[in-house]
């Protein structure tokens, strides 16, 4: 494939960024009608095999997928030019909707809508992700379990144990319940891989552990560094695709008092409203638990805190991922995780989604209505946005 500049990956992907509605479901198919059908990068079996290892790695999937294309191109600086482009729009959106209401702005006319637009995309996200990832009866009881665990036992600890005890059950269940499989690959991924290649993948998990390890005994010195602490945790544990980001930040934000519920909820509706990755509602946050105390810098560190993780696990897993994807051990554990994180998201979308969007009867028709909108009508997120905004004001 033709080797490009780091501008030219920029642009590529910031284009990409301003015009990819929908989803991380939605990304993938944007990314692939790019890069395989337009550009030729790679071909569909090399694709396939890079989804495939990106819906295994923590973190966002679709911004992750984009970083792994861009180190295709330039390695880690393809791949940072990759996830700036894709990135850059919507937490530049996301940042300016959270410093107009820190400013003044008055939001409360469209905060019910926006509440609105969470419950129907959270309900759809976990349609979907059920129909995928659960499959089996022992699946189905690990969704249940992880449900009621993380009702009646809030909290990021709590939710970090149901993931790793969902690991040791799926790497431990001895039927094939728990088996999953991923696409053929091409050996165009790890061909080109060399030495030093690796060795930045081993010196990328140090730093991603040293962080995880490191980060809690630091966040009390300051906000900036709980800040950094925060989304960085919940980015190195978000299994199953961006909305699973949902209940880990709850966890984080409202337990540390560091934005309201009523934020929380109408900044993962405005998330809807603007193309890119769903992770960029840490730019909202982050400005918006920091609205005295340099709101500009704690969103531009949210936002990359929360990205941080996936990319050096994409980075430290990528040489490796050829031989680590055979182990039917780690397809079971991985499937484990994945029934889980659908508990934990169901958790989340009763509380606090769905019990601070819905206070009176036409709360609830709209909400019904607008999750078939979605569902049944097959709409994007952004034009239920719009009518939701629209009637707003009279819920």
């Amino acid at each position: 494939m033709p080797q490009l500049s780091l501008l030219q990956i920029f642009f590529i992907f910031l284009k990409l960024g301003c015009t990819s509605f929908g989803g991380p479901i939605a990304h993938l198919g944007f990314f692939r009608q790019e890069f395989v059908q337009k550009r030729r990068w790679l071909d569909d079996a090399a694709y396939a095999e890079l989804v495939a290892l990106c819906q295994f790695l923590p973190g966002p999937a679709s911004s992750q997928l984009g970083m792994a294309l861009g180190f295709m191109q330039s390695r880690v600086a393809g791949a940072i030019a990759a996830w700036l482009g894709f990135t850059l729009p919507s937490a530049l959106l996301l940042g300016v909707l959270a410093y107009a209401v820190a400013d003044g702005f008055n939001i409360s006319p469209w905060l019910a809508g926006l509440k609105i637009v969470a419950v129907a995309v959270v309900a759809q996200a976990l349609w979907g992700m059920s129909r995928t990832l659960v499959n089996s009866l022992p699946q189905l009881m690990l969704v249940t379990l992880a449900a009621l665990i993380s009702l009646f036992s809030p909290g990021v600890f709590t939710q970090i144990a149901i993931i790793a005890g969902a690991a040791f059950i799926g790497w431990w269940y001895p039927r094939p319940a728990f088996k999953i499989t991923t696409s053929t690959s091409s050996q165009e991924i790890t061909r080109t891989f060399t030495p030093a290649q690796q060795r930045l993948s081993i010196s990328c998990a140090l730093l991603f552990t040293g962080l995880l390890v490191a980060l809690p005994l630091l966040a009390a010195f300051s906000t900036e560094l709980m800040i950094v602490d925060s989304f960085y945790r919940a980015g190195a544990l978000v299994f199953g695709g961006g909305h699973v980001v949902l209940p880990l930040l709850e966890a984080e934000m409202l337990t540390q008092g560091l934005v309201s519920k009523n934020e929380f909820v109408a900044a993962y509706g405005a998330a809807q409203a603007v193309p890119g990755p769903l992770f960029t509602i840490a730019s909202y946050l982050g400005v918006a638990a920091s609205v005295d105390q340099a709101p500009l810098l704690n969103g531009v560190l949210a936002t990359i805190a929360i990205f941080l993780p996936g990319f050096l696990l994409l980075l430290a897993v990528l040489p490796w991922w050829q031989q680590l994807r055979l182990y039917p051990a780690v397809q079971r554990a991985v499937s484990g995780i994945n029934a889980a994180v659908v508990g934990i998201l169901l958790a989340a979308w009763y509380d606090p989604v769905l019990t601070s969007a819905i206070d009176n009867w036409q709360t609830a028709v709209v909400a019904v209505f607008a999750t078939v909108f979605l569902m049944a009508g097959r709409q994007p997120a952004w034009r239920l946005v719009i009518l939701c905004l629209l009637i707003s004001p009279w819920l």
